[in-house]
């Protein structure tokens, strides 16, 4: 019913606090227990707070409870047999006992409400949708009532909730009293205008409606129209009176939903003697308490529902927060106060300091309500309302809720601070305000007393809130904040004074629980333990890693396994939860051969090796405590040693495995050639590291110096460290660029006594030896202390392909020759097309001849010439690519290679191509490209192609250069003929509508050449009526549209200049129209006819036309001028007694002064000449293929609102517009008001099918329309709005 009205917020979460964090090896973690209110939530299903609050609420009303749990198996059946056939087993009442059972008993966080929405007979996907928690108290107490027929309980929802209102009308002139008794479960009171429940209740059973004016009343005893009062009273109150707040109202002016977030106040206790019928009875009888307040937090469009609740019964360990039991001793507290009411600390993040800083800085120790808002912008610079509204609300709502700080004086007009009330000389106070002679407490024993503990709450008045699994303690002082906002009360329970609580339900869960539920939820908690300890012991099980020292040896300073094939080490499973002796203990019975000392040191795997870190030398600390986790390494060893090596741990001898690359040329000095491309021979352990250089892995300790190292690897003293260069300056390029040299940095002499972690020196870096006499080869070269490497590697090659211009594509094939170049990064590309040039041998085939290189997309698409003057790298071209040899020549940087087309956007490989430069303007451009194809004259102008690869806008400005107009190179232009049109120019697609009942403009039109609109012809059917007799302006009729071609007008041109260039086309030449009154313009929208365009002298652009709209143009057999509010409908009376229609009329609704359904009603009257009272309307929804009544909307006048607001057909909920089919039933002849005829039958059942497969996967059929086909993207639609309903069986 409600949709997504209340949908979740996403930060209202439900996982458990006690899961957050933990991560679990396998299984699913039992529930979490109770938390310290001893209190059990309701898990959420994705959408069901607003029945988790409304559960909470019955559990908590303990007659409710009481009652439900009085029936039997004997009354109610078992659930064990629900699926026998024949039995009757009353589903709901027993699930919903089970889970207050849960709720009751149960040692968990959160019970599940599965099994009961099951009992609802809700799908899986209804625990996702969100409804109106008073919606759902309605129908639940209905299904209860239904479930529990023929059982000593079928009253108990009636004993509990029912009471009843009286309505009477009086009559002034008789005194007639006319009454009709109306039964409640719930009321609902009015929020919008009111500031209370008080006043809300006041407005419906005290105040008086009165029938007079135009609203009068017909007495029955006077037997005419006469002024009367209207009043209502409550006859019979229930022991629970329950109240739903109108939060949630529609703004018929902007036609949307909006939530009242005003201040709405209800009292703890409230006395409604005052609104009853019989007022003769004790004030107990009338008396009531406040014990549930369900909430709701968000908009109308989407929020969350939790529930404030009352412990009447004492179920749960009631706290105050932890921020309240901070101790604070009573010096500092007076000397924060003292410091306070001096010189307050201003913290403009902080609105209490901030408005406390103000207050106390005035003279009078006061500020006005109303000029505190000025006050804080001046002090701040910034508005409550942007700087702390979204976080703390509404300035009036933040100072109630620090009443402990302020206090307001004057009357309510002032707001002064608590610690440093205003002088009674300066600023009179009432005498509620000033202290009396019997306080005796100061200001700053006042404040003081407000940081000790506050003493314990009266027995019965705790209460929680129940957030779906969370249950927290609040005070009753918290519920005053509800009172407005967006997270406001939605639903207020009361119960009568009046009802007392046993002794024996104090603090009793189990109170009146039948034995077979309490045994139930036993066994369930004795389960729950099992569960929770064998989860405990899974899931403190780590996996460890055992290293032996035997299996180990130092190798390039890091531990390496003798035996490559055993690198896994031992696993073990352990308990975390054990000490570290325990450990020790069971590796020891592991290895029975193990003699002496057994260390157990932490390590890792690291890609040097592995090394150790920090030694387990408590025995008595648990493994939890010593940081050991899953699948941790754990090194067995004597403490001192491996395999005669001693070993270092430690994070700071961690080991850094570097690449040590050096200098190498082969045995013989030379170099091998494969695929043109030069590599080493393979050396044995050493990987390739491309011709000249080998590599070599080497693990070094990270706390080793660089002059260490260079001693461990067996080189002299005189050798050179170089280091990969990274990141370099603009001009230095890195290893692996491609056509240069890689970069290496040389380490100065006083980098050798730094370690390797000083130098930031990690895994995988490239560690370069050199010896002095290295720089004597051409492959090395030092500049500063930078050495370049040039090796065989580093020159690379591009791929030249070369196709011969003319011949079929089977000779070009064949004939195509491809050569690879040896090119670097550096080399310019005019070079590289010499050398291809000369090995293809094109100057002696073809002397003279020019060339250019140009790059292939991965369509296969030639991209224009690169320019030659620039270097491979500078060029963007990529090297080992392919690039094309093509004839003509390659443009220079400054000019740019542009494809151009006459008259329509070329095919592929059909352009023609130019090369001008990027500074000359458009006009000489044009010029080019005319003299290029061997035109002349001055009537033709230039576009460009639009993203669609077709003619779009023209280049207006032909003074501009192509620079300016951002014309890249590449780029394809269209040479158009005709002239440039001026700015402002719109060019706009029409369409013929033709009408069946005016034959002449088709017979004209089929006159003309109309091949080409032929083709263009769209024929849109829109499901709905297709009465041959129908005419084709209804959106859901068929209608004929084709395609007559475009004008460009300016849009200064007014809509008679339109009509007339309109008849100037081609195919409307011989269309005969005597003025352009007899034409009709309509605005095509989504494929469907939109709107008329009116007013014949309304320039275009103030119509709101645009560039690339369709139009659609219609022959009139009248002259037709419609004003701004004349709307034309399309009007259809239906046939007596039978599912269809007389032909469709045009009507021209005048609804400027009147735009009501009693507006149309009178002039369809008119039309038909009937009576207006005797019609019933309906407007046709094409889309849907449904029809939605036209009721004869009526407002009552009441007391407080003289002022009636008018209902308008033009806004919600019928928007009706031009075009617009309109359904009449004349009641007086024919009593079928059904306006659905076989037609729509069939498209709802299209709708239906296209729906289903569409869920099914399947592709989306295509929908009718009219006008032509537009890409619409997808919109993003809120859920559909769906009942909310339980399924009962039938038990009578």
């Amino acid at each position: 019913m409600f949709g997504n009205l209340f949908e979740e917020d996403e930060e209202e979460g439900f996982a458990s606090a006690s899961s957050r964090g933990r991560v679990t090896k396998g299984g699913d973690e039992p529930p979490a227990p109770r938390g310290r209110s001893n209190l059990c939530g309701i898990k959420n299903q994705g959408g069901t707070c607003y029945l988790n609050s409304l559960l909470q609420t019955l559990l908590f009303t303990p007659e409710f409870r009481e009652e439900l749990f009085s029936l039997g198996p004997d009354e109610l059946g078992c659930l064990e047999d629900k699926e026998k056939p024949g039995a009757k087993v009353r589903v709901i009442p027993l699930e919903l006992q089970r889970l207050f059972a849960s709720l009751l008993l149960s040692d968990q966080q959160s019970a599940s409400t599965a099994n009961l929405t099951d009992s609802f007979g809700w799908n899986s996907s209804e625990g996702t949708n969100q409804h109106d928690v008073q919606e759902l108290n309605r129908i639940l107490f209905s299904a209860l009532e239904h479930s529990l027929v023929d059982t000593s309980g079928s009253s108990f929802i009636h004993r509990l909730y029912h009471g009843t209102i009286v309505n009477s009308i009086v009559c002034k002139e008789c005194g007639n009293v006319s009454q009709r008794q109306e039964d409640f479960l719930d009321l609902t009171v009015c929020v919008c205008g009111m500031s209370s429940l008080e006043d809300a209740l006041w407005s419906m059973f005290v105040e008086e409606e009165l029938f007079e004016g135009n609203n009068l009343y017909r007495c029955a005893q006077c037997d005419r129209l006469v002024t009367a009062a209207k009043s209502a009273k409550l006859k019979k109150l229930p022991p629970f009176m329950t109240m739903s707040l109108l939060r949630f109202s529609f703004d018929f002016a902007k036609c949307e939903r909006y939530k009242e977030t005003g201040r709405y106040s209800f009292p703890f206790t409230i006395n409604l003697q005052p609104f009853c019928e019989q007022t003769n009875g004790e004030d107990s009888d009338y008396s009531y308490e406040l014990f549930s307040v369900i909430i709701h937090k968000g908009g109308c469009y989407g929020g969350h529902y939790h529930v404030y609740i009352r412990d009447i019964d004492q179920l749960g360990q009631w706290e105050p927060s932890e921020e309240e039991c901070k101790p604070k001793t009573q010096k500092k507290v007076k000397e924060d106060v003292k410091k306070e009411a001096c010189e307050p600390k201003l913290h403009e993040d902080d609105p209490l300091s901030v408005l406390t800083a103000i207050i106390s800085q005035e003279p009078l120790k006061s500020v006005l309500l109303d000029q505190l808002g000025q006050k804080l912008m001046d002090k701040i610079g910034s508005s409550w309302g942007k700087k702390f509204r979204k976080h703390y609300g509404p300035i009036g709502k933040f100072l109630q809720s620090h009443s402990d700080v302020f206090m307001l004086v004057s009357s309510g007009t002032r707001v002064a601070l608590k610690a440093n009330p205003p002088s009674p000389v300066t600023e009179p106070t009432t005498q509620a305000e000033q202290p009396t002679n019997n306080d005796t407490s100061t200001p700053l024993d006042h404040r003081a007393a407000e940081h000790q503990p506050e003493p314990e709450q009266e027995q019965g008045s705790h209460w929680f809130d129940l957030n779906d699994s969370a249950v927290t303690s609040i005070r009753e002082s918290d519920i005053e904040k509800q009172f407005q906002g967006k997270e406001s009360a939605y639903m207020l329970f009361y119960r009568k004074t009046q009802l007392h609580r046993p002794s024996e339900a104090l603090k009793n869960p189990q109170y009146k629980v039948p034995l077979h539920l309490i045994q139930m939820a036993q066994e369930e908690n004795i389960k729950l333990q099992h569960m929770r300890e064998e989860f405990e012991a899974t899931n403190n099980t780590v996996e460890l890693r055992l290293h032996l020292a035997p299996s180990y040896r130092l190798e390039n300073g890091a531990l390496q396994p003798i035996n490559k094939e055993q690198n896994g080490g031992t696993a073990l499973s352990f308990d975390r939860r054990k000490t570290v002796g325990d450990l020790r203990l069971a590796i020891y019975q592991m290895q029975e051969l193990w003699e002496g000392d057994m260390a157990l040191t932490v390590a890792k795997s690291l890609p040097a090796g592995l090394h150790l870190y920090n030694t387990l030398t408590d025995d008595g600390v648990s493994l939890y405590s010593a940081g050991i986790h899953t699948n941790s390494d754990l090194f067995v060893w004597n403490g001192r040693e491996v395999c005669g090596a001693t070993i270092l741990t430690g994070a700071e001898w961690e080991p850094v495995l570097l690449t040590v690359v050096r200098p190498f040329l082969g045995e013989d000095g030379n170099l091998e050639m494969e695929d043109g491309v030069e590599r080493e021979e393979g050396r044995g352990e050493f990987e390739n590291g491309g011709p000249g250089l080998k590599r070599e892995a080497r693990g070094f300790a990270g706390a080793a110096t660089l002059g260490e190292v260079r001693e461990a690897l067996g080189e002299p003293k005189e050798s050179l460290l170089c280091q990969e260069h990274k990141g370099g300056k603009k001009g230095e390029h890195g290893a692996g660029e491609g056509g240069g040299a890689s970069g290496w940095r040389l380490f100065p002499p006083t980098d050798m006594q730094r370690t390797l972690k000083e130098l930031s020196l990690k895994d995988g870096d490239a560690l370069l030896v050199l010896e002095p006499q290295s720089f004597d080869s051409s492959m090395f070269a030092l500049n500063g202390d930078v050495v370049t490497v040039t090796t065989p590697s580093d020159c690379r090659w591009l791929q030249v392909d070369f196709q011969p211009p003319g011949g079929g594509e089977e000779e070009k094939e064949e004939e195509r020759r491809k050569i690879k170049v040896p090119a670097t990064g550096n080399m310019l590309l005019c070079e590289v097309k010499k050398r291809a040039i000369e090995e293809l041998q094109l100057q002696e085939q073809l002397p003279g001849a020019q060339y250019c290189l140009r790059q292939v997309d991965c369509t296969g698409k030639l991209l224009p010439p690169v320019c030659e003057e620039l270097s491979v790298r500078d060029a963007g071209v990529r090297l080992m690519t392919t690039l094309t040899l093509c004839p003509g020549n390659a443009p220079k940087p400054s000019q740019l290679f542009l494809n151009f087309s006459v008259g329509t956007a070329p095919s592929a490989g059909t352009e023609m191509n130019i090369i001008v430069e990027s500074t000359c303007t458009v006009k000489e451009c044009l010029k080019s490209m005319l003299d290029a194809v061997g035109f002349d004259g001055t009537c033709w102008h230039l576009r460009r192609l639009d993203w669609c690869e077709e003619v779009g806008e023209p280049l207006m400005d032909e003074d501009a250069c192509l620079s300016e107009l951002k014309i890249s190179n590449g780029e394809t232009l269209i040479i158009t003929e005709g002239h440039l049109p001026p700015k402002g120019f719109l060019k706009l697609s029409v369409w013929l509508y033709l009408d069946p009942r005016n034959n002449s403009m088709e017979s004209d039109y089929n006159h003309t050449d109309s091949s080409h609109a032929e083709e263009q012809m769209l024929e849109a059917v829109s499901a709905g009526e297709t009465h041959s007799h129908s005419p084709p302006l209804c959106a859901g009729n068929m209608a004929e549209l084709r395609s007559v071609g475009q004008v460009e007008i300016s849009d200064e041109a007014t809509l008679e200049d339109l009509k007339t260039q309109v008849l100037t086309l081609p195919a409307l030449q011989d269309v005969c129209v005597p003025t352009s009154a007899f034409m009709r313009v309509w605005l095509l929208e989504g494929r469907r006819l939109a709107r008329i365009l009116r007013g014949q002298q309304l320039t275009l652009r103030k119509l709101k036309l645009t560039s690339g709209t369709d139009l659609c143009v219609q022959q009139l057999l009248k002259e037709e001028d419609l004003g701004p509010k004349e709307v034309l409908l399309n009007v259809k009376m239906g046939i007596p007694g039978e599912r269809c229609y007389y032909p469709t009329e045009e009507l021209v609704w005048d609804a400027s002064h009147d735009s009501s359904p009693r507006s149309l009603r009178t002039c369809l009257a008119a039309l038909y000449g009937l009576s207006p009272d005797s019609l019933l309307l309906a407007k046709h929804q094409p889309d849907k293929h449904t029809w939605e009544e036209i009721s004869n909307w009526s407002q009552q006048v009441s007391k407080k609102k003289k002022k009636k607001k008018a209902e308008s057909l033009l806004g919600a909920p019928f928007h009706l517009k031009d075009g617009d089919t309109i359904g009449i039933k004349n009641l007086l002849i024919d009593n079928n008001r059904d306006f659905v005829t076989l037609e729509d039958e069939q498209g709802q059942q299209r709708l239906r099918e296209q729906a289903e497969q569409r869920r099914k996967g399947g592709q989306d059929a295509g929908s009718d329309g009219v006008g032509p086909r537009k890409k619409t993207g997808p919109t993003k639609s809120r859920k559909p709005e769906v009942a909310l309903s339980i399924n009962v069986g039938v038990f009578r």
